[in-house]
């Protein structure tokens, strides 16, 4: 599964479940289609590849259709995820509203919507619309197609319960069983993730396939990172990888955080840092909409501020970069909209960087603007829903 750590043919635990597990999630993504992609995506021998699809096909959680043509060579045959018309409904949570869809495979998105949720008043009073709001496009595609259900959270995720820990803006959510909930109302798998790792592997999946390393920021009213290394979600030794915001910063000084620290990089690059600078400053902002409107309409202090966050922030990334080395920088969330902060963080990258860091970097929008995070969390759920079935069909080959 993406949500691993190591490479796919390395990892512990390794062999021949593992690498199915990783052939299924590479046709889950799009990334591979044929079992030459796959070969070379995984690194493994082309027969042990082939092996491995022909089990999976036995067991129906592979198909084949069609051919594609391959230059030098004979038509490659192409492969699909076995029952391919089923789908995960999926939803992208904010303070005040839920972005929600379907996820097919290969990830493909339809019935985009975004819909009012008050993160605000908890969980029990929040999710039985979103519940509902689920399944009404549940209604319109078919029951029987549905595969699973993915939630974005904006808060750190303990992944394997499914469950927030002491998020800073999500009152009532610590520790309530999110997944649990969700698997109790439509009765199939559910993963829930945060939201930076979900727009991580949701703009992993169309980016090209040559592009092994990434790190994902999203900004809004906080700040958040997901890092694909080799591929692959990297999560780290207890699933903190990229939690950047709390990183200390000398311009902030001794600025009180909500993680009830001081100093912290989202005292000064996050959007809720905009506005409280922005207030103490006299401008008319409450939210960080309205800052990012501010900055639009060309507000002089507004730009300013935005342009030194984006300072801040490309900074801390500048050290982050230096080490990993990755083939892009992507940025999303409300505050990658404004040119002033995306041209800041990249000019801070490219003077604190290494020449050979940035000789070939991306830095650059997520493509997939809002819906990146909505396709990660669909993407997470299909994942999840065949490692399951696999496990149940095969007995975890």
């Amino acid at each position: 599964m993406l949500e691993k750590s190591s490479p796919p043919h390395r990892r512990h635990g390794s062999g021949f479940s593992s690498l199915a597990e990783s052939v299924l999630e590479l046709l889950a993504s799009g990334q591979a289609s044929t079992r030459t992609e796959l070969a070379a995506l995984l690194g493994a021998a082309p027969s042990t590849v082939s092996f491995a699809v022909g089990q999976l096909l036995a067991h129906g959680l592979v198909a084949e259709e069609g051919t594609r043509s391959s230059t030098g060579g004979r038509p490659r045959k192409v492969l699909r995820l076995g029952g391919s018309d089923g789908y995960a409904v999926a939803a992208d949570l904010g303070g005040k509203h839920a972005h929600v869809g379907v996820v097919h495979p290969g990830g493909g998105l339809t019935d985009v919507s975004t819909v009012p949720f008050a993160t605000a008043d908890g969980p029990e009073a929040a999710l039985p619309g979103l519940a509902d709001t689920l399944q009404a496009l549940i209604d319109r595609h078919g029951r029987e197609q549905l595969r699973g259900v993915g939630l974005c959270l904006p808060g750190p995720v303990d992944v394997d319960p499914g469950l927030v820990t002491l998020p800073a803006r999500m009152p009532g959510w610590n520790r309530f069983p999110v997944r649990d909930w969700f698997e109790e109302r439509f009765a199939v798998p559910v993963a829930v993730e945060n939201d930076a790792n979900c727009m991580a592997v949701g703009e992993h999946s169309v980016r090209p396939v040559e592009h092994r390393q990434s790190i994902m920021v999203k900004v809004g009213s906080g700040i958040g990172a997901g890092v694909i290394a080799d591929g692959r979600l990297y999560r780290g030794a207890t699933g903190g990888a990229g939690e950047i915001t709390h990183v200390r910063v000398e311009a902030a000084q001794d600025t009180p955080c909500s993680c009830g620290n001081t100093g912290c990089l989202e005292t000064v690059a996050s959007g809720a840092a905009l506005v409280r600078i922005l207030r103490e400053r006299g401008l008319p902002v409450a939210s960080t909409e309205d800052v990012v409107r501010l900055a639009l309409d060309a507000d002089p202090e507004a730009t300013r501020a935005v342009r030194q966050a984006g300072r801040y922030l490309g900074q801390v990334l500048a050290a982050n970069v230096n080490f990993f080395n990755p083939d892009a920088v992507y940025l999303g969330g409300i505050l990658s909209t404004l040119e002033p902060f995306v041209a800041a963080v990249r000019s801070q990258l490219y003077e604190g960087c290494h020449p050979l860091v940035t000789q070939h970097l991306v830095i650059e929008r997520t493509s997939l603007g809002a819906d990146a995070g909505l396709a990660g969390a669909g993407q997470f759920a299909l994942q999840r829903a065949l490692a399951q079935a696999m496990k149940t069909v095969t007995g975890g080959l």
